[in-house]
């Protein structure tokens, strides 16, 4: 591992052999370490990550906050980058990094631009829709959340943000299978958060979510410069949208069952 900035990069990990090592292979030579902390991997993930010269280390899965605050905790260095395992550090994102560590860094917390790379792919779009996350970070300034859905970096008070203007190239969709099954497994996630949170959200939602989502993807994440894509994209992303709202509205439905049949 290079011994280049006094950095530790971190990625959280499960069966990810198809994607780790372009998330390995765009910091390792920038950083001082990476760190992986595998919940279980039952592919090559793990053999791959230590080859690539990561540490690899086992944490058992409970979420996405409190997996992320457990890698921080391995990590040897006061500053912190975090990627996920389907993400990759463009080249301009680390001669921008690289620059910051010439001197001392004049924030504490730095948000970089994540873009959206679909398979057929090679990088982003110019025009590819994108989100800003924290992620390069002195972790006395700030640490990532122990929510096991929303996982994101919480500033401490006083904490000094900037914004880097190099991207990262996030590859979440392998194929719309694996797309649809994620977006399954994670409406689950989002309804428990809901629930224990005691959320509460109005059935005529159900009417609109699904149509104002598609409308959203569509326009305002720039779908429609994709063509057919676009299209296909949309409808993924409003089924993903209603479906969580849905699974919350069974819930309620059942939990109302259950408590006029007590009555009864």
């Amino acid at each position: 591992m290079s011994n280049n900035l006094p950095i530790s990069a971190f990625i959280i990990s499960q069966d990810e052999e198809d994607r780790i090592l372009m998330a390995i292979n765009s910091v390792k030579t920038l950083v001082d370490e990476v760190i992986v902390v595998d919940s279980g991997s039952t592919d090559n993930t793990v053999a791959l990550a230590e080859k690539a010269g990561a540490k690899v280390i086992y944490n058992k899965w409970d979420g996405y906050g409190k997996q992320k605050r457990f890698a921080e905790d391995q990590c040897r260095n006061t500053w912190l980058l975090n990627i996920d395992a389907d993400e990759e550090i463009t080249l301009k994102l680390a001669d921008e990094i690289t620059e910051i560590f010439t001197s001392t860094p004049r924030a504490d917390i730095y948000k970089v631009h994540i873009v959206d790379v679909f398979p057929h792919e090679k990088t982003a779009k110019k025009w590819a829709y994108g989100y800003w996350q924290y992620r390069l970070y002195n972790k006395e300034k700030g640490r990532f959340s122990s929510s096991s859905v929303h996982d994101t970096v919480r500033p401490h008070a006083g904490a000094k943000i900037a914004r880097l203007k190099g991207k990262v190239d996030h590859r979440s969709q392998r194929s719309i299978q694996f797309t649809v099954e994620k977006f399954n497994r994670y409406s689950d996630m989002q309804v428990q958060d809901m629930i224990s949170r005691g959320r509460r959200i109005s059935p005529l939602r159900l009417l609109t979510e699904f149509p104002l989502a598609f409308l959203k993807s569509y326009f305002i994440r720039r779908g429609v410069f994709y063509g057919l894509w676009g299209i296909v994209d949309a409808h993924n992303y409003a089924y993903s949208r209603f479906v969580r709202l849905a699974k919350y509205y069974q819930y309620q439905l059942i939990e109302r069952a259950k408590k006029a049949n007590k009555e009864r």
